[in-house]
């Protein structure tokens, strides 16, 4: 019997003024990741640096797996 593998990744939908997605995309493109990922990376950093994030454990972390998905090198961030 297969079992689904659970879904960690939630969608929602994002409603962005037109100057602060621009802002978004340009951040996204000098930082080699997509628009979806940065917006990932800038909620992560906030909700880590405000110490809302649970410690993860030593390994690949979940932006590790995106980034390697998209073809990205780990060590630009």
């Amino acid at each position: 019997m297969t079992t689904k593998k659970e879904n960690t990744t939630k969608s929602f939908v994002l409603r962005v003024d037109a100057a602060t997605m621009d802002a978004i995309e340009k951040w996204a493109a000098d930082e080699f990741r997509s628009t979806n990922g940065q917006l990932q990376w800038i909620i992560n950093e906030a909700l880590r640096k405000s110490g809302r994030l649970k410690k993860a454990k030593k390994g690949p972390t979940d932006e590790d797996s995106a980034d390697e998905a998209e073809g990205k090198t780990p060590d630009k961030e």
